[in-house]
Parts: C-alpha cells; structure tokens; sequence
C-alpha cells in the first residue's frame, strides 16, 4: 500500500488547511483499513490528529474537534484533512498513514500504524 500527501506548503493564519492523501495498493471502498492524519511540529513527537474509518465514520483528537475534518473519496481513492482557522502553531509536517482495522490499539500510538506517506510540510504565516 502506497500512500502521497499532496497540498499547499504555505498558508497564512486563519485560512482552511486542505491536504490529500492518494492511496494505491488498497482500496478506501470497503478496504480493511483505517485512514489517518499525523503531524509532526519541530521539535516535538509525531501527534495524532484524526482517522476516518473503513466504515465511513471518523475520530478526531479532542483538541481538533470543531476545526479539523476528514473526507474520503472512493472514486478517486484519495482522503482529505481539512483543519480550519491554522495558527503559526500548526506548522508541521504532515503525515497520511493506514492501519488494519482489526487493530485495537491506540490511535496516539504511531507504532500501530502499518503504512505511511512520505510526509509533507506545511508552514502557517503568520
């Protein structure tokens, strides 16, 4: 399973924050996976930000809740982070990454996960 984020590199404070992530290798239609966002700020640990399920249905962290959605596109095999109303703080590098939906493990723990882009990073202006 192959996994590329695609997006802007540069937004400014306030804007909406749209990444995609292209999946190959497994499909989102009925797939046995889940599909999640991870980033990493400089200087700290990759941080789990949301997931949208095999099912259709989504986790988001807690502090992401209201400001950060997740969509898929089956016919185009590809699913979407959308985090509203970006600080400077939410410049990071950002990760589209898979796991096996039977897996019960945590969502924080970015071990779990079984596939992952390649990363792409993401400066807010201020």
């Amino acid at each position: 399973v192959l996994l590329q984020e695609s997006g802007p590199g540069l937004v400014k404070s306030s804007q909406t924050l749209s990444l995609t992530c292209t999946v190959s290798g497994a499909s989102l239609l009925g797939s046995d996976y889940d599909w999640s966002w991870i980033r990493q700020s400089p200087g700290k640990g990759q941080k789990w930000l949301g997931t949208i399920l095999h099912t259709g249905g989504s986790r988001i962290d807690t502090p992401f809740r209201g400001r950060l959605t997740i969509s898929k596109d089956t016919s185009k095999n590809q699913f979407t982070l959308h985090l509203a109303s970006v600080t400077p703080e939410d410049t990071a590098v950002y990760y589209c990454a898979a796991r096996r939906f039977l897996n019960s493990g945590s969502y924080y723990n970015t071990n779990e996960y079984d596939f992952w882009g390649q990363g792409t990073q993401v400066t807010v202006s201020s």
